[in-house]
């Protein structure tokens, strides 16, 4: 086990170097100044989409502007908010929260970007079926020739799902809920990651059998409920600590660009490791550029592809700058953002300090909920990527061992799961910001032509 740990280690170093960072968020500024700040101009005509105030029934798709936004939220709003943040944190310093707040801001033109397209280049089979997302939009819109492209990003989508998607999201809640019960690193901890799997596998299973309607469905109700309970809850806790806030903002900013020596447990991290840690764990979080979201904004009723794109970029403001901003805060408040402790335990004992007795209860309440409604969204992403490849018969076995999946990845140490979650990220990332780059003059061309129409007044066709 230590040697593929190791192994998977060097991997992820490799495929997340200087190189992935500098185009992640090379390609979200390239993005933002093609289509002129929509992040700004769009912000508030977004919450007017997700309304419902412009949805028709007659227009073809499966699920509402809504049920996509949740769907796709789901996905994001996973362990990488309570975990992840504190990871981030934990090897990069307070600075890396404000990397993290880079990618989702640049981040909302690259969502924007990629679910517009995916409505532009959707296929919609003779019983409405949908069909969509950058296996789509590659093979499409780039031409046949680069669809090797849409091949490699089916494929990746496919074994990412297993990990980012199932088995980080299982192992965390595994992780959590045995180090809450105090039994972590016995055997009757071992034997509970088992039960505790086994049950998140069957919970999930009643819910992706009925495919994208029913994640819909289930996510437009279980999305707005989790989000409300776990930023209430670091609210009261911000509002406790309200003295250490602002010296916290402080901190933040100052540590994104020094490096942040070594104190108390927390052995020091350079310049490079901030930025590092702060990009892989906000495209973790919010999964901008990864392509995964345009697979369940694809399905979206809309007839105008825009109007998705513009839904679709609420989800990184939401993700990143609201739910992980929250955590960051609470750990740095805490004081134990240098305890040495790292990801699950770190913000348990984070939202423990200032609310004894209840914190670690709102973090494993906040951990299960999220993580479950992540594991529900991601196989969704993994069957279009397998229905790409091998056609609709293929998505129930993989559903299938979609759900097996689950209670391997709460068995498995927590190193080898995010470390194979980091490299399938990457490997995504790539094949989609290439057809991001060489489509972007046609979304900047259909953005232009629908806000002149929406000044005109034509908005509520």
């Amino acid at each position: 086990m230590e040697q593929l740990q190791s192994w998977l280690d060097a991997a992820s170093g490799y495929v997340w170097g200087v190189p992935l960072i500098v185009i992640l968020v090379g390609t979200g500024i390239f993005l933002t100044v093609r289509n002129r700040l929509v992040q700004l101009r769009g912000f508030k005509h977004s919450f007017e989409l997700i309304s419902g105030k412009f949805d028709r029934p007659e227009h073809e798709g499966e699920i509402s502007h809504f049920q996509a936004l949740s769907a796709a939220l789901s996905a994001t709003i996973g362990t990488g908010n309570i975990t992840g943040v504190a990871t981030a944190i934990a090897i990069g310093g307070p600075g890396a929260l404000f990397w993290m707040w880079v990618t989702a801001v640049f981040g909302m033109a690259v969502k924007y970007t990629s679910c517009t397209l995916a409505v532009m280049y959707r296929r919609i089979d003779p019983d409405g079926h949908v069909r969509g997302g950058p296996m789509y939009f590659i093979e499409l819109g780039l031409g046949k020739r680069w669809k090797f492209l849409a091949v490699l990003f089916a494929f990746f989508t496919a074994v990412a799902a297993l990990g980012i998607g199932n088995m980080v999201q299982a192992n965390s809640v595994a992780d959590g809920l045995v180090d809450f019960f105090g039994i972590k690193g016995t055997e009757a901890g071992m034997s509970t990651r088992w039960i505790i799997g086994i049950f998140i596998a069957i919970m999930v299973g009643l819910v992706i059998i009925g495919g994208i309607k029913r994640i819909g469905q289930v996510a437009s109700k279980l999305v707005p409920f989790m989000c409300a309970v776990y930023v209430v809850s670091a609210l009261i806790i911000l509002a406790i600590a309200y003295d250490k806030v602002i010296p916290a903002f402080g901190l933040v900013f100052e540590s994104a660009f020094n490096p942040v020596s070594a104190s108390g447990g927390f052995a020091g991290a350079t310049v490079m490791m901030i930025i590092q840690q702060g990009v892989r764990r906000g495209l973790f979080s919010n999964e901008s550029g990864l392509g995964s979201a345009p697979m369940a904004h694809a399905a979206a009723k809309v007839k105008e592809p825009v109007r998705e794109g513009l839904v679709a970029m609420i989800g990184p403001f939401v993700d990143t700058l609201v739910i992980c901003t929250m955590t960051g805060l609470v750990i740095i408040v805490s004081g134990q953002w240098n305890s040495g402790l790292n990801g699950t335990p770190l913000s348990s004992a984070a939202f423990d300090t200032i609310l004894p007795g209840w914190g670690s209860h709102m973090v494993s309440f906040g951990l299960v909920l999220f993580a479950y409604s992540t594991i529900i969204s991601w196989s969704y992403y993994g069957e279009k990527g397998i229905e790409y490849l091998l056609g609709r018969p293929a998505v129930l076995p993989y559903k299938i061992v979609y759900l097996i999946f689950i209670p391997l990845g709460a068995a498995l140490k927590l190193g080898v799961v995010w470390s194979f979650a980091d490299i399938c990220n990457g490997l995504m990332a790539l094949p989609n910001l290439i057809a991001l780059i060489g489509l972007s003059g046609v979304v900047a061309v259909a953005t232009k032509k629908y806000f002149k129409e929406y000044r005109e007044g034509f908005h509520h066709n």
